[in-house]
């Protein structure tokens, strides 16, 4: 069992960008999933990693999409998927880490990266605009399917993060409830819906899709 205090990881990459607008499938489309890898140390406060920004407020950002989190392991098995090397960034996270089974990190997590504070929240639900980075508007399905969606985290205390960062427990909540689980959930197996319901600190409108469909 992790304890905290226990390393379970480092950062292998800090990514940033702005929104930019590209024409996709004959309309114009403006997005900020572009990221490029900084050096450096970068402030991690309010909601976001300095320097990055979203597009449309409406469905990114926020309190409990304000670092998106995805792994050099899930990166590994996309370029073996894929048949092509693949930059820190691409997927549009934040923070790439060396982290093991980044899916099983439990809804409520807390973890010390550099001098910040983060908590696991949600997992990825793709949207149209990771086909478009991808140049391929199948990917959104492939994505989900993989069952490799990454973490968005909580900014519990503000700090600063770099490359090279060790990443250790903080405290772990006592249930099951993975960003993994929650991404099945979500994506087609509802009959999961009821589980979320151990996880406290999921997103309150998450919550509220678990019980509504516990009454259906």
């Amino acid at each position: 069992m992790t304890k905290p205090g226990e390393k379970i990881g480092s950062v292998q990459s800090v990514n940033v960008g702005r929104p930019r607008t590209v024409r996709w499938q004959g309309r114009e489309v403006t997005s900020a999933i572009w990221k490029m890898s900084v050096t450096g140390r970068v402030p991690v406060r309010g909601v976001n990693v300095e320097g990055d920004e979203q597009a449309d407020l409406r469905v990114h950002g926020g309190p409990d999409k304000a670092v998106y989190t995805y792994s050099a392991d899930d990166y590994a098995w996309w370029e073996v998927e894929l048949g092509r090397r693949m930059p820190p960034g691409i997927f549009g996270e934040n923070l790439t880490l060396r982290i093991d089974a980044l899916g099983d990190a439990v809804v409520g997590e807390r973890w010390l990266v550099g001098s910040c504070e983060l908590e696991v929240c949600q997992p990825r639900l793709p949207c149209y605009k990771l086909g478009m980075k991808m140049g391929d508007p199948m990917f959104v399905r492939r994505f989900g399917d993989a069952g490799r969606p990454g973490a968005y985290l909580r900014i519990v205390r503000e700090g600063d993060v770099a490359a090279g960062d060790e990443i250790s427990i903080v405290s772990r909540p006592d249930h099951d409830v993975s960003v993994l689980l929650v991404s099945r959930a979500l994506l087609g197996d509802h009959d999961l819906a009821p589980q979320l319901l151990a996880a406290s600190g999921l997103p309150e409108p998450l919550q509220t899709w678990a019980r509504e469909r516990m009454h259906r």
